[in-house]
């Protein structure tokens, strides 16, 4: 599975070479050991690889989990103690300072400063939050500030939930925060680091007879390979499946990789251009703002759409008018991200709507009533919609 054309070697050998800003995010079975302690034999040996990338004018931002686990070490607790949400906040107060402590004393030893940063979902599903974000980090990694981020459990319980209250998926983990971070600070690179080797050909515990190999390159994340991501690993919340959830975002901004953090010089070997891990990067790409529409990590609402509308998103590059509109569902602000599905609940879109819901319902009713003010009833522009590109994967 390590043979691989020569061309894509040399053209990815070439990206990770020239690459400026790389975002690095560690599991937590790489940050902690099982009695809850940095776990320093892997931990010094990725702190010594970044300060190599750091001395080569490389510009890194690091996302760490481990605080959950640290903290209830710290206090003696055994993994069935904190099963429920309010101790795992608790564990995250305690552990997130400890973390913080450890990754200065590691950093001091090769002069770099950190900068703690906790975010929540919120952070990112607000567009002027978003945007605030990237002026603070831009400004930290000037400085040559080493941020060190994490999703804040102590007052956020998205993550932890790991659902939102409608069902649907928000912050999943650590994995998909690393990659939010790297769509919006456009960098090159995000390496996610993990106690595997890579995406694997053949699922955990799969009786089939065929041996476990590592998938070189990736560039779709297919229904098929969906399949082969494992559920939660021992110590963590996320697993392969949020890995290949956090790779598919960071393919619309440049190259991901997902490689073991126990292996010896992972992140030198990953930036000399060797083969190391399982690498994801396409042809495609999407401007910053249609990055964020299309990963955001909140969709208020959906548009129910009749089949004239669904041809005119999908085929016709046109806006959403409300005369295409059939129904509304969940209540929403002006400038929420929402879904525009079909009448069987398949997404096509989604975008920022120009109303609140009550607005967009009224206009929906008036628009029916008159057909010929149809043009005026624009729920959604074409510059704020990101059309769904379904897979060709039939798997």
């Amino acid at each position: 599975m390590r043979e691989l054309d020569k061309h894509l070697e040399d053209k990815w050998t070439k990206q990770l070479l020239a690459a400026k800003r790389v975002v690095i995010k560690l599991g937590t079975s790489i940050v902690t050991n099982e009695q809850g302690d940095l776990n320093l034999d892997y931990l010094k040996p990725i702190v010594n690889d970044i300060a190599r990338l750091v001395g080569e004018g490389r510009q890194v931002v690091l996302v760490s989990s481990g605080a959950i686990g640290l903290g209830s070490g710290h206090l003696g607790l055994a993994i069935e103690r904190r099963n429920d949400v309010v101790m795992k906040q608790a564990c995250a107060a305690v552990g997130q300072s400890l973390l913080m402590a450890g990754y200065a004393r590691m950093f001091a030893e090769h002069q770099i400063k950190i900068a703690q940063i906790l975010l929540t979902e919120d952070d990112f599903a607000n567009w002027q939050r978003y945007q605030n974000l990237q002026r603070t980090m831009e400004r930290l990694l000037k400085l040559g500030v080493l941020p060190v981020i994490n999703e804040n459990d102590t007052v956020s319980i998205a993550e932890l939930k790991r659902f939102g209250e409608n069902g649907q998926r928000v912050f999943s983990d650590n994995d998909r925060l690393a990659a939010l971070v790297m769509s919006k600070l456009g960098a090159d690179v995000l390496v996610l680091l993990t106690d595997v080797e890579g995406l694997l050909t053949n699922r955990p515990g799969a009786n089939n007879g065929n041996a476990r190999e590592v998938i070189p390159l990736v560039t779709e994340v297919t229904p098929h390979l969906r399949q082969l991501g494992a559920g939660p690993t021992k110590q963590g919340r996320g697993g392969m499946a949020t890995k290949l959830e956090a790779a598919e975002i960071a393919m619309q901004v440049g190259i991901a990789v997902i490689a073991s953090g126990r292996q010896a010089n992972v992140l030198s070997r990953i930036f000399r251009g060797e083969p190391t891990g399982t690498l994801f990067n396409s042809a495609t790409r999407l401007r910053g703002k249609k990055r964020w529409i299309a990963f955001a990590t909140n969709v208020r609402g959906q548009f129910v759409v009749n089949d004239g509308a669904r041809e005119a998103v999908l085929q016709g590059k046109a806006s959403l008018l409300a005369s295409g509109v059939v129904g509304v569902l969940n209540e929403f602000s002006e400038g929420d991200v929402v879904q525009v599905v079909d009448e069987h609940g398949r997404e096509l879109a989604r975008g920022i709507v120009n109303f609140d819901s009550r607005e967009a319902i009224r206009l929906i009713a008036s628009t029916n009533k008159k057909r010929q003010h149809a043009r005026n009833c624009v729920l959604i522009t074409r510059d704020n919609l990101v059309v769904n590109q379904p897979s060709t994967d039939t798997k």
